[in-house]
């Protein structure tokens, strides 16, 4: 065979050599992730390394190298006997050899000396072809067998005189082997994941011994395949490695500052107090008392739907509230609020009890590690059993402190303004106690708690500084959202230039609206902080689309019925990103044995077009809360067959979604949309209060119709009509192209830009 110029052979030189096709050696080294173009393609010796573990194993022609030399020389002394006998000739006559003896391969002393392979031959009757170095040197790692290979290798001793093999591949790339110095295991930094070939590389090992090791270990991997830390671990051991964690530096941990601050640094910071517990508990009644404002008035049907923020004065020291909502469907927001406090004040009505939203709010505060503080309301009813509350606590490990317990437990009533005082003074002391500290004077880093989109601002979020000192003008990067802090406002609605630890403001400036329970961080690259957002954006599509699964809605109930698990997709849109995440919570907990319910979209503003597309593509109904269609998007939905439904209160939506999937959906009214007018003028009249300027841009408006408020696709009001007028003259109805004047009952709050939806609600005939 002839010698390759670069000492290297080639696929088809081994291939003859071993008796095994071209083909099958590419095949094979293309499996472990080496490229071979073709026969002629140069190898390496750790490809080498491959091909000999893998069909030295494989034939049987022997368990040893020497063994498998013996049987090639075998075959070709009987073809040589062959050709003799063909051509009438006598064939040579070889010796026979003596008697096996095992001899310790690495007592022959194999070594290499200026680019040449030396064997001792001290010993008598050494086989020469069957030590025929120069191809062992080019097949196996001597290295290997010299240092670390103690099974010892047969080799027969043989009298007779042998020729020197023609063909072999001498390996002159080799540097002497220098005598290692016993300094402990090689240390190998490994990150949290890492493949067979790059481990195997930092190792300074054969891919081959790795995948070797790992099939000992139980493992199938390829040298392309990725191994976690802890099998490298095992790996590194039983290889004569101590592996270390690799500690990769990225472009977060460049750009955002958490190293932890210095004792002598930190100073005294206000509290963060979550208000937590049952729906129609009193939670927004107790923040009303302590704020003294009318908060619930704000509020549809009285129940909370988003969260605030509120920093009030208690005493000479100052703390900040934060009100979750009491329906377990906002469990996402009251875990969120939960993550970022210090102390739970939880309400319990003392004339109900514990319900599953108390039992909730328990869990969360405890995983949150935030202090609970009970407050007993409604101790002024008839009804009222403090004490019977006091017992039911301790059934969920909260024993009072009179009772010999550590919770503070306090019988209040937010309606009459009693004892409130006295549940300030315990907040102030639980937190004085807990030693509350943070940095002001570093780059700020807090939490998003709300965010929503402003038809006049952009986005807008509500953040908590939790850390350091946010200052209008600096740059903040929250989630997928970067932008520059334009202008920041309190709780009260006052501007204001700087917000310290545990002041929660709403800053506008951000390139996107951020998801609520983002981490913020304030930054010095602007640049930097966009290649974040980018590069954070990219893995996040990327996991949408590994996550998303095909689904149809044809059908659903009947598809059910016949055994089939469907998956049915939902696309949330929700006036503020708090109700989005609260709505998908919700129908995500639908989720049964038979149906999977997959909320595969969720964003900010009125239903689009773009949503409709989704929906169509996705077989997705679209939920709406609190918001309307853009122009366009009904009649869309219309023409691709997609289901587009809108309500003012969450039950609404999960009892029809559940309904749905159990094939009972029946309901007994349906809205029919009457038509819309556009408020271009406001007047305010004495006595009577605003009364708008409408055109009725479609349909017609209808004196005895419902009718709903709607800014930028989001509903400010739903109410009905006080007056309808056509100049001085009161109408039923004004149609499409006129002008008139509409009151509404009991709201004044219309501005220029306004639509006035009127629509009625049409009983289902059976």
């Amino acid at each position: 065979m002839a010698k390759p110029k670069n000492n290297n052979p080639r696929v088809h030189e081994i291939s003859k050599f071993i008796n095994v096709s071209s083909k099958d050696l590419i095949a094979l080294l293309e499996s472990y992730g080496v490229e071979c173009k073709n026969h002629m393609t140069t190898l390496e010796y750790k490809h080498i390394d491959i091909i000999l573990t893998t069909y030295l194993n494989k034939y049987d022609r022997g368990d040893t190298i020497e063994e498998y030399y013996n049987t090639l020389k075998a075959e070709k002394a009987e073809e040589a006997a062959k050709k003799a006998k063909k051509e009438g000739r006598e064939p040579e006559v070889v010796a026979e050899p003596a008697k096996e003896e095992e001899i310790d391969l690495a007592s022959l002393e194999i070594k290499k000396e200026t680019n040449q392979t030396v064997v001792d031959t001290r010993q008598s009757n050494v086989d020469l072809e069957k030590l025929d170095t120069g191809k062992i040197e080019q097949l196996v790692d001597i290295d290997k067998v010299e240092g670390k290979s103690q099974k010892k290798q047969k080799i027969k001793k043989n009298n007779s005189q042998v020729k020197k093999p023609e063909k072999e591949f001498v390996n002159n790339n080799k540097k002497k082997k220098e005598e290692p110095k016993d300094e402990g295991p090689k240390v190998v930094l490994v990150p949290d994941e890492i493949s067979v070939g790059d481990l195997s590389e930092r190792m300074g090992l054969p891919a081959t011994a790795v995948v070797k090791k790992l099939f000992e270990l139980g493992i199938m991997a390829s040298i392309s395949q990725n191994v976690d830390f802890d099998t490298a671990v095992l790996i590194g051991e039983d290889l004569g490695f101590k592996i270390e964690k690799e500690i990769i530096i990225t472009d977060e941990d460049r750009l955002f500052n958490d190293v932890e601050d210095a004792e002598e640094d930190l100073e005294p910071r206000s509290p963060v107090v979550v208000v937590m517990g049952h729906v129609d508990h009193g939670k927004t009644s107790l923040l009303d008392a302590i704020r003294n404002t009318n908060v619930i008035a704000k509020e549809a049907g009285g129940i909370t739907q988003h969260i605030g923020a509120y920093r009030v004065r208690v005493g000479d020291k100052k703390v900040t509230f934060l009100d979750t909502p009491g329906h377990e469907a906002f469990t996402a927001m009251r875990m969120r609020g939960a993550q970022v406090t210090d102390v739970a004040i939880l309400v319990v009505a003392a004339d109900d009890g514990i319900m599953p939203q108390t039992v909730e709010a328990i869990n969360h505060a405890k995983a949150a590690g935030v202090t609970i503080i009970v407050a007993i309301n409604k101790i002024d009813k008839e009804a009222a059993n403090p004490d019977r509350i006091k017992q039911e606590l301790t059934e969920y490990e909260l024993v009072p402190e009179e009772w010999g317990g550590s919770t503070i437990c306090v019988p209040i009533s937010a309606k009459f303004n009693k004892n409130i005082d006295e549940l300030l003074e315990m907040v102030t002391l639980v937190a004085d106690m807990k030693e509350l500290k943070a940095n002001p004077n570093r780059k700020a880093k807090g939490t998003v708690i709300e965010a929503r989109l402003d038809k006049g601002r952009g986005p807008v979020a509500t953040v908590l500084v939790q850390n350091g000192t946010l200052r209008s003008g600096d740059i903040i990067v929250a989630g997928t959202a970067v932008g520059r802090v334009r202008a920041m406002v309190d709780d009260r609605g006052n501007t204001v230039k700087k917000a310290g630890p545990s002041v929660p403001v709403e800053i506008i400036g951000l390139s996107e609206v951020p998801e609520g329970g983002d981490i913020f961080y304030a930054v010095d690259d602007e640049r930097k902080a966009r290649d974040v957002v980018e590069k954070r954006k990219q893995k996040a599509k990327e996991e949408a689309i590994n996550a998303r699964t095909a689904v149809s809605l044809d059908d659903l109930f009947n598809q059910i019925q016949q055994g089939e698990v469907k998956d049915l997709n939902i696309i949330v849109k929700a006036d503020v990103q708090g109700s989005v995440e609260a709505v998908k919570q919700s129908l995500s907990k639908l989720s049964n044995e038979e149906v999977r319910v997959n909320c595969i979209h969720g964003g900010v503003g009125g239903v689009t077009e773009s949503d409709v597309m989704l929906a169509a593509a996705s077989n997705a109904i679209i939920v709406g809360f609190n918001v309307r269609p853009a122009g366009g998007a009904l009649e869309s939905a219309k023409a691709n067959d997609v289901d587009v439904r809108f309500y003012r209160v969450i039950y609404h939506a999960i009892e029809e979604i559940e309904a749905a999937m159990k094939g009972m959906l029946a309901p007994k009214f349906r809205e029919a949309l009457l038509g819309h007018a556009e408020v271009r003028s406001v007047f305010k009249v004495s006595g009577v209060g605003a009364i708008a300027g409408g055109y009725v841009q479609d349909g017609k408006i209808s004196r005895n119709s419902q009718v709903r408020i709607v800014r930028d696709n989001i509903i400010i009001h739903e109410g009905v009509l006080s007056s309808l007028r056509r100049f001085k003259d009161d109408v039923k109805e004004v149609a499409s192209g006129y002008e008139c004047g509409i009151g509404i009952e009991n709201y004044n709050d219309i501005k220029e830009g306004d639509v006035i939806e009127s629509f009625i609600m049409e009983e289902i005939k059976e």
